[in-house]
């Protein structure tokens, strides 16, 4: 589909891609295109940065989304993930009553880990991106994932949660809950001894409390991975890969794809941004020999420049061809470099002008 059908017609749109290739950029334009059709949209970041709200013309962003304003005939709304306030909000979802549940956001574990544990961000991102999809509030929801590498935990964060849920470690240190089974508790109080002689007694206190506190508790947490994965895989969920014409980009973007493809995402749409234009159908090799012909003279000088912007475009476009097939039949667009940054919402109308169909 084109990026305006997207827009249109998707639920959800997950843009990914590394660092500073201008994924966050693209997010933000596809909210706002799905706004410019009539939709309730909403662009998301998990990145802390203020890109996205520089973008929007906003000082901040929090964690409760905030509607822009515009001439435009949909909503506009954006918000930046807070992990800790979306994880506590997840314990009290799923605690059995009110006393468990300030256990657990009182107990120093949980504090340490809420932010801070592998992976927890990209969970919570999935538990936001799903509260979202749930509310009803929403009938776009573009979200703008962290650096590749980083996205790849996004995807897998449900699975990884229930692998953990599952995992033995995570099991013994529930054991000393369940008396019944006091034979195995005194070999797990044992091991938890041996533990706290290296990492400190307090730490390992804390951390049973923790699970103590957390029992009865999986069932929900495991039940919503599942959920939130399902979401992932549904045919209202599009993953659009943006990338840019260096060679590192490109191989982190193939990289994406190839993941996605194994975990059955497939891309949808490539976008790739800031390309140099391709002045014509030439080839640079007759424009150097054209300068070489007029050498000494202005216009020798100006085939010689043209010659070098043609090379790049030429390898700019070999670098792309690669990527391109492996997405395929998923259409590729192409933004070239723009004067100046995006940083207001003209700026976003810009870049939507190459993005999509403006008639559309």
């Amino acid at each position: 589909m084109t990026l305006t059908a997207l827009a249109r017609t998707r639920a959800i749109v997950i843009c990914c891609g590394s660092g500073g290739v201008g994924k966050t950029t693209a997010a933000a334009a596809l909210a706002l295109e799905g706004a410019r059709l009539g939709r309730s949209a909403v662009v998301v970041t998990i990145d802390p940065a203020k890109r996205l709200a520089n973008a929007m013309g906003l000082d901040e962003l929090s964690n409760t989304p905030k509607r822009i304003d515009g001439d435009w005939p949909g909503e506009l709304w954006a918000m930046m993930l807070d992990t800790k306030s979306t994880f506590d909000a997840l314990v009290l979802k799923y605690a059995p009553d009110r006393s468990q549940a300030e256990s657990i956001l009182r107990n120093r574990f949980y504090r340490n880990i809420a932010g801070a544990l592998s992976g927890t961000q990209e969970y919570m991102a999935m538990e936001k991106l799903f509260e979202l999809h749930e509310s009803g509030q929403f009938e776009l929801i573009v979200v703008d994932t962290p650096p590749t590498r980083n996205a790849l935990d996004f995807i897998d964060a449900p699975r990884r949660l229930t692998r953990f849920l599952d995992n033995r470690i995570f099991r013994w240190l529930m054991l000393p809950t369940r008396a019944y089974l006091k034979a195995v508790n005194v070999a797990t109080q044992a091991l938890l001894r041996t533990i706290s002689r290296v990492v400190g007694s307090e730490v390992i206190k804390d951390a049973v409390a923790f699970f103590r506190a957390f029992e009865g508790m999986e069932d929900g947490f495991r039940d919503r991975a599942q959920r939130v994965l399902a979401l992932l895989s549904d045919p209202g969920t599009a993953f659009v890969l943006v990338a840019s014409p260096r060679r590192d980009a490109v191989e982190e973007a193939s990289f994406f794809a190839d993941k996605l493809r194994d975990a059955g995402l497939p891309v949808e749409s490539l976008v790739v941004n800031r390309l140099h234009p391709r002045f014509g159908a030439g080839r640079p090799e007759a424009d150097r020999e054209r300068a070489r012909t007029l050498a000494g003279t202005d216009l020798g000088a100006l085939f010689a420049n043209l010659a070098d912007f043609r090379l790049v475009a030429q390898r700019e476009d070999e670098h792309i061809a690669g990527l391109a097939s492996k997405v395929a039949p998923a259409p590729v667009t192409r933004v070239p470099f723009l004067p100046t940054d995006v940083h207001d919402l003209e700026g976003l109308r810009e870049v939507g002008g190459y993005l999509f169909d403006v008639a559309g």
